[in-house]
This record gives structure tokens, sequence and C-alpha cells, in this order.
């Protein structure tokens, strides 16, 4: 849909050179707005100066800006550097920028099977995604190489117009270039708090591809978990999945009892909680399937045999089940009301429960409302089958949008309806899939806004595999499937925790998008819906040019700050 010229914004620098280089031979700097993907070979447009403007933000949410730097020859040692942003009328009043971050670029090398009309290139191609942590960079000559600025704003910051410069260092061959291009952010007088809208992103503790390598259990193991916390609450993420029945410890308690310890999930939960996730506690699976997509579930428990405890996995309407789940379950209920935990819990059961194994599903919900009737059961579901087995609703956007009725009618109900992507919807569908416009990932959560959806699921914060997730970045399945680019994760494997993505501030900021519609909402219910209905037209169906977006959004912001 959208390849105007915003994708090569105005040019606002030339970098000077040393030397008496000619005009032309100078490399070039400019803005470009940061919903626009830059690709390696882009060039600036002179012809549309006007294209990028100040960053229209709100107290309390981060301003995002992009800078882009493309030169004939080499450069090496790129760095860049962002003063303090001053308020244009208060001079003690200022923003304070993180440190720049380059824009990486990662090879495509196979497209979504079902590509949108949208596509911006057809891979195999280079696609910008990963936020580097490298202070300096080299780049090849004819190269377009985009600085991402992240802005701050604090909760207490002035409103009015906020202007900086970013400072621009590289060589060529012997020659020292310097550049300097605008910085503004223009800060409205809203503030914008913790989201009402549930977000989780499942990740793993783990630390493939990172120099660190922490023993289970150790300082730094518990220093990394902070860290993916941290980065998660950065993004406005809200739930965190911890895996209840994993992190557990079981032992043969007196008379050769089962006896469970939930110390490590608590020590779990208490990071998430201290770094501003939860919010709420999303239990990990009870189960899952016996062998392929259309096998029946089965349940993991544990069972004292020969004065041990031993693991395995069982049909959940067998007697070994119901006996594990009978201490289990109202073990955990006790433990979580005891930490003053219970109304902020959801248990998962078994992960997209189809029409093939509802049967077996029904039977994990039956154990855990016999066992552990207070508990919300939460999950990301293929069918309609399993009233009265599930809580909070998680279909995928497009089987959603198939059987809103069903959802349309849980919701009067009382219960919860969220949404998930995943390897689909494909098509025209909004998800987070590199090959997609940036702007779709931002547009996830107006459309939990336009349908009154409060919650939204992805299975791939940083499910890496061995492979380079900086140079495969696309993953295989069993039977010739594969999970499309950005599908697998939205963070990469920095040096001793995660990078984000430029999919990942595009998320948040919808996020906070969401919650201005909301609180706008609060004051003109129809006045919210209209600026929201201008960019979902349906489930599949967007408004995504970025110039009216931008406009719209600045149309959120001004009506937010009228009293």
């Amino acid at each position: 849909m959208m390849r105007s010229p915003m994708r090569l914004a105005a040019i606002t620098g030339l970098l000077t050179v040393a030397s008496a280089a000619a005009a032309s031979e100078q490399p070039a700097v400019w803005s470009v707005d940061p919903l626009i993907k830059v690709f390696p070979d882009d060039i600036a447009d002179m012809a549309d100066r006007s294209a990028c403007g100040p960053a229209d933000v709100a107290r309390g949410e981060h301003a995002s800006l992009q800078v882009v730097v493309r030169h004939a020859a080499a450069l090496s040692g790129l760095r860049a550097a962002a003063g303090p942003l001053k308020h244009e009328s208060d001079p003690g009043a200022e923003l304070r920028a993180r440190a720049p971050r380059f824009v990486g670029y990662v090879p495509v090398d196979r497209p979504i099977p079902n590509p949108p009309t949208d596509q911006l290139r057809k891979p195999p191609a280079d696609f910008p995604d990963p936020l580097l942590e490298e202070a300096s960079i080299d780049v090849p000559a004819g190269r377009a190489q985009a600085v991402w600025v992240t802005v701050p704003v604090p909760a207490e910051a002035a409103p009015g117009l906020y202007r900086g410069m970013l400072e621009i260092t590289a060589k060529s061959g012997e020659q020292d270039l310097r550049a300097s291009a605008p910085l503004e952010v223009r800060v409205y007088d809203v503030t914008v708090g913790r989201n009402r809208l549930w977000v989780t992103n499942w990740f793993h503790m783990h630390w493939p591809h990172m120099a660190v390598q922490p023993q289970a259990g150790s300082p730094e193991y518990w220093s990394l978990l902070r860290r993916y916390a941290r980065n998660m609450a950065d993004h406005r993420q809200n739930v965190a999945l911890i895996p209840t029945v994993q992190l557990a410890e079981y032992r043969v308690g007196a008379g050769g009892t089962l006896e469970i310890d939930f110390a490590t999930f608590d020590r779990w939960v208490t990071i998430f909680r201290e770094e501003g996730v939860i919010g709420r506690i999303e239990g990990g699976h009870i189960g899952g399937r016996a062998g392929g997509w259309h096998s029946p579930f089965v349940v993991g428990i544990r069972r004292v045999e020969n004065g041990r405890v031993v693991e395995g996995s069982v049909d959940p309407g067998s007697p070994e089940a119901d006996a594990f789940f009978a201490v289990f379950f109202p073990a955990l209920v006790r433990h979580l009301r005891e930490k003053g935990w219970l109304d902020i819990y959801m248990q998962h059961l078994g992960d997209e429960p189809a029409p093939d194994n509802a049967d077996s599903y029904r039977a994990m919900a039956a154990l855990a409302r016999r066992h552990a009737p207070e508990l919300r059961i939460i999950e990301a579901c293929h069918a309609k089958e399993f009233i009265g087995a599930i809580d909070i609703w998680v279909p995928m956007l497009d089987l959603l949008h198939r059987d809103v009725e069903h959802y349309t009618e849980r919701q009067k109900a009382g219960e919860e309806v969220w949404f998930y992507t995943c390897l689909g919807p494909q098509g025209e569908y909004a998800n987070r899939f590199i090959e997609q416009p940036l702007i779709k990932t931002r547009l996830l959560h107006w459309i939990n806004y336009r349908f009154g959806l409060v919650g939204f699921l992805h299975w791939g914060y940083n499910s890496w595999t061995d492979e380079d997730p900086f140079r495969k970045v696309t993953r295989d399945l069993p039977e010739s499937v594969f999970l499309p680019a950005g599908d697998s994760w939205i963070v990469y494997p920095g040096r001793d925790g995660p990078l984000d993505s430029i999919r990942f501030e595009a998320m948040r900021d919808g996020i906070v998008d969401h919650e201005l519609l909301c609180m706008l909402a609060e004051r003109d219910k129809p006045a919210a819906m209209r600026l929201a209905e201008r960019h979902v037209l349906a489930f599949d169906r967007y408004d995504t040019d970025v110039r009216r977006f931008r406009a719209t959004r600045r149309e959120l912001l001004e009506a937010l700050t009228r009293r």
C-alpha cells in the first residue's frame, strides 16, 4: 500500500569534509519517519523536504526518531551522539536521548507463503530490523545506514517543542567527516500511565549466541532474567509467561507423599513484578500434544516411585493425572492466595486446542475445574468448542474474524477476548513479519481498540535456535512448513541480554496508542472510535499511509489536551 515519498524523507543536513570535496561527492544525511523501513539501497528524496516533522508524543512515553547516512565512498568508524533536546521557550527544560543505535540489516531468505499486497520487497533481500549495540560501525560504499534515536519523555516533562542535534562522525579513507541532523520532539499536555491492554510475548530463559553463559540459579542467571524483564517492561509488556509446573520443586515428604516447593517460581514472579512487567502472571501449560498437530493432549505429572520423584506424561483423563493435580493445583492455589497473587494469576492448559483434540483439552480443563476452580483458564485457541473450559479466549486474528459472533457472545457472558498472531494470519492481515510495513505492527493494538479486545499474545519473544538469528531469520518446521521472518523473535541476542528491534519499538508505541484511545473514550467514545476506524477499516483492511496516521495521532493528542 505505502510506497510514497515518505520512504525517502527530507534531507536535513550534508556532511562537511575537512578537505574541499565537491558538493556532489559529499555524503547525505536525512531524517526519515521511524515507521518507514530504510533499506540499504535507499537514497534521499530531495523533492520531499517537509515529510518528516517533530515526533508528537505524550508525557510518559518514548519518542522515536530516525536519521539516515549514505555516502558514495565507504565509511569507517561511523558514530552517532545525541545531545540534550532543549525546550524552545524554557531553557531549563530538556529531554535526554538514550545512546543512538544503528539499525542492522538481516537477510530474509524466503518470502511469506501468502504475502500481502504491500510486501515491501520480495525475498531474498536484506531488511532492517535489529537495533545494534555497537558504538561504531563501518558502512560500505553506497549503503544507506539508519540511526535510531529513542527519547524517553518523563511524566513531569513540560509540554512544548524540544530541539536538539544528532552529531555524526566517520572517516572516509584519511578524511574526517562530521555531520549534524536536527532532532525535534513535541510534547503534549497529556500523560500516559500504565496500559490497560494486556500484552504478553512468550520468552525463553536462555542465552544462545550471548557472551554470558550462566549456570541455572547463579547470580548471573538471575541478573539475566532481570534484564529480560526490564526489556519487556520498557516495551510495556505487562503479562509474564512463567512455567509454574516446571519451576516448582518436588520432593518426597513424610510417609512417601509428594511435597511441592514454589520458591523458584516465587523468585521469577518477584523479579518480573519488581521490573514492572506483572501485571498478571500467565501460568505455563500443564500439557502438550502427544505427537503431531492432530494428536490428543497429554499432561506432565510427578509421582513418587521407590522413594523418589519421577516425571511422566499421561492422558489427562487418567487416574494418574487426577492423583497428581489433586495435590498440585490445591497447593498452587493456597500458595497464590498466601502471596496475594491469586487474582492476577491465569492458567494455560495446552496450546492451540483444535477440534481434533477437543476431548483431551476438555479433560485438562476438568482437572483444573475440579481441583482449582478459583483459577481462570487462558488459551490461544483454534476453535470455539470450549465454552466452559476457557475463561480468557485468545483466538488467532483470522479465526476471530471468522467467528466474531461467537467471541462477541463470550464477551457478553463476562469472559475476556484477546487475539494473537504467529505463523498466521498471512495475506493482508496485520502481523509482525519483517516483510510487512512497520505500521502494520503498530496497528495491531489499534485492532485491539477497534474491536474491544483486551489483550494481545505472541509466542515468539526470543525463540532463537542454534543458528545465528542475525543470519537466519526464518525457521523450519516439520512437513516443509516454515515460520516467516519476524515470527520467532522480536528481540535479538546481545552480549549479555536482549537487543531491541524496530518492530518491538513499533509494538510499544502501538500499545501507547491504545491507551490514548482508551483515555479519549472516557470522555468521548464516538470520537475515539472514529479515529480508530480511520486506520483499521476491517479485521484485514487498514489505511497504512504514514502521513495520514501521523495526522490522526496528532489529532488524538490534541483532543486529549482540550479541557
